[in-house]
């Protein structure tokens, strides 16, 4: 039977409310049902929302308006019999704030509503660590989890709750307890507290980690005695999570394969310890591990509020039991790191080096490309030189971005790795939205010769070009929390490194993937088609009319990075590490830019020593 099971004789959960306002008082009353073994509790006012709760051992629920709520109230003292038949009471509701009201329930129970709204939340749970009551509200505070769960996720309401919850465990570890050590026991968390004994020689003591409903300890903790040597007498908790989500949020392309624990010492904030913290994890992990490494970690509460290795060395004793060791004292777990989807921080740097190196110049070229585009009046009657320039504008945008990616996630102000992120999504999907646009207007060129005048051409292409990207980058915008800062593991470090980039991993292969599919086919139909033109039209042609086959084929091979079939490559890299795949990726993508200027400077030095009998010829003619 669960803990809130035994509490039914509540009304709800047990905690005084203080600080309640005098004013007008609104009257209502209380309707309490036992139906099914399901409290069914109706809170109605004269003028007012009407509150429904329903309170079992597996849930807790709470509706307001059509909307969740938390609700908390002091105890009520009810008759034992009190539920063979419906039982109602009166209530006053006292002020009401936005979002939040109080009121009692005959004049001996006070309650209080709050609506799962991000700010409304946040606010409460800063009210209630300004005077948290133990035991009472450590249940009250998982009661929040479990009643607005969806908000507490909430990126401005994430934090507040693990600091929240924090504090509270410190009040349980504080509690006056008679013997050696107590465990508390929640539906949510267990917390082992033990008193370190000063007076031994010995330089650890050893402490289990219970589990919270089987009671089978799910670690081995040996804590150094080296940071309470001046001090008479310390406590220690050992908290291990059952409902841990709050803390795996920010880690959602990691796999956990152990419990997350959390060793806490009230009042300070142990690291740098000589003698190492040594916790010997239980995996629960089942599934086969041959591709994963095995990465010790903890959650960063203090810097990038995520899941880290600094500090920590890892050792796998048997398979199913992780040594950790650490020289800090915060929550921890044992991770799985994918190997196939992983790169060597070695190989990272090299990557990095070279596209950084190919970024720029791919970026120094796009700029000299839509440069000479501004300067050059022929250029800018040509509708595909439009189209090459407005690519280059969009490689530039990227690259540019790119180059900025690891600075800017680097920086306490978030928004600027928002905003990073958001640049190269958007000028990603621009290129892509560009290189089928030039696939397009190549078709209409060399396949359909005649009858090729569509009106507001250009426009009509500017507005896809760019227009496209931005609703989808603007509608994912709108959903908070899908661009920002996020990490990657190395494999052979298990250390981390930051970048600016999509946070959710359904959106980066569902948008991405599926949009780059869609224009990579795309314009492989029309290269090929393109490609069968031009060996047709060389074996039509007369003998004397023909050019070298290195020429077409040279062509051929322009049209290829012109379209961006290069980034086909990316189908190649996905799934296991690739390393030559990579950087054939790199070196051909991050010079595109450096293509279309060759690319342009060839059109029109051809250009140059024709005659212009025809502005209708095509890119690729002016180019042989």
């Amino acid at each position: 039977m669960s803990l809130r099971a035994r509490d039914m004789s509540l009304l709800l959960l047990l905690i005084m409310i203080y600080g309640l306002d005098g004013g007008e008082y609104d009257h209502g009353q209380v309707n309490l049902t036992l139906i099914n073994k399901t409290i069914v509790v109706t809170i109605s006012f004269t003028s007012g929302p009407t509150v429904t709760v329903l309170d079992n051992p597996e849930q807790l629920f709470c509706n307001s308006m059509e909307r969740s709520c938390y609700i908390e109230c002091s105890h009520l003292n009810l008759p034992k019999n009190y539920f063979k038949e419906n039982t109602t009471f009166h209530l006053q509701k006292y002020n009401e704030t936005n979002g939040r009201f109080h009121f009692s329930i005959n004049g001996t129970s006070n309650c209080t509503v709050v609506d799962c709204l991000p700010h409304e939340v946040s606010q409460f749970l800063e009210i209630k660590a300004k005077n948290l009551n133990m035991p009472k509200d450590m249940r009250n505070i998982l009661n929040i989890k479990r009643m607005c769960r969806d908000v507490i996720f909430h990126e401005d309401v994430l934090d507040t709750y693990i600091g929240v919850e924090k504090k509270a465990i410190h009040g349980i570890i504080n509690m006056n307890f008679s013997g050696p050590s107590k465990t508390y026991y929640e539906e949510d968390l267990s917390i082992n507290v033990v008193k370190i004994n000063l007076s031994t020689t010995n330089d650890f003591v050893q402490i289990a980690a219970p589990g919270v409903f089987n009671f089978d300890k799910v670690a081995d903790i040996q804590i150094p005695l080296e940071p309470f040597k001046n001090e008479k007498e310390s406590k220690t908790g050992i908290v291990t999570y059952n409902s841990d989500q709050h803390l795996k949020f920010k880690a959602k392309n990691k796999v956990f394969t152990s419990k997350v624990i959390r060793i806490e010492v009230p009042g300070r904030d142990i690291t740098n310890l000589s003698n190492l913290l040594n916790m010997s994890f239980k995996l629960d992990y089942t599934n086969d591990t041959s591709n994963y490494n095995l990465s010790c970690q903890f959650y960063d509460e203090n810097g990038g509020k995520t899941w880290k290795t600094d500090g920590c060395n890892t050792t796998l004793i048997s398979d199913n039991v992780v040594e950790c060791y650490c020289n800090h004292m915060t929550p921890f777990a044992v991770l799985l790191i994918d190997l196939n989807d992983s790169i060597s921080k070695k190989q990272w740097e090299i990557l990095s080096y070279i596209s950084y190196v190919g970024c720029c110049l791919s970026a120094f070229f796009s700029a000299t490309t839509v440069l000479s585009f501004i300067f050059n009046s022929n250029a800018r009657a040509e509708v595909s030189s439009s189209i090459h320039v407005s690519l280059s504008g969009a490689l530039f945008l990227l690259n540019m971005s790119f180059i900025l990616n690891e600075w800017a996630a680097t920086l306490t102000a978030k928004e600027v790795c928002v905003f990073i992120a958001v640049t190269i999504h958007y000028s990603l999907l621009c290129s892509f939205t560009w290189m089928a646009i030039e696939a397009l207007h190549l078709y209409l060129l060399l396949i359909r010769v005649f009858n090729i005048y569509i009106k507001y051409y250009m426009v009509k292409l500017s507005l896809i070009g760019w227009g496209v990207p931005a609703v989808i980058v603007g509608g994912l915008l709108s959903v908070h929390g899908i661009y920002g800062t996020t990490e990657m593991t190395f494999s052979d470090t298990n250390t981390t490194n930051k970048i600016c980039w999509i946070r959710d991993l359904r959106v980066l292969y569902g948008v991405n993937i599926s949009y780059f599919t869609i224009v990579f086919l795309f314009n492989l139909a029309i290269l090929i088609t393109v490609s069968r033109q031009i060996f047709k039209l060389r074996h039509e042609g007369n003998r004397h009319d023909k050019m070298p086959v290195w020429k077409d084929a040279g062509t051929v091979l322009g049209l290829m990075c012109l379209v961006g079939t290069t980034w086909g490559l990316a189908f190649f890299a996905s799934g296991y590490t690739s390393y030559p795949i990579l950087y054939l990726f790199c070196i051909l993508n991050t010079m595109q830019g450096f293509y279309i200027f060759l690319w342009m400077c060839g059109t029109v030095r051809k250009n140059r020593a024709r005659t212009p009998h025809s502005k209708t010829k095509s890119t690729l003619e002016s180019s042989k």
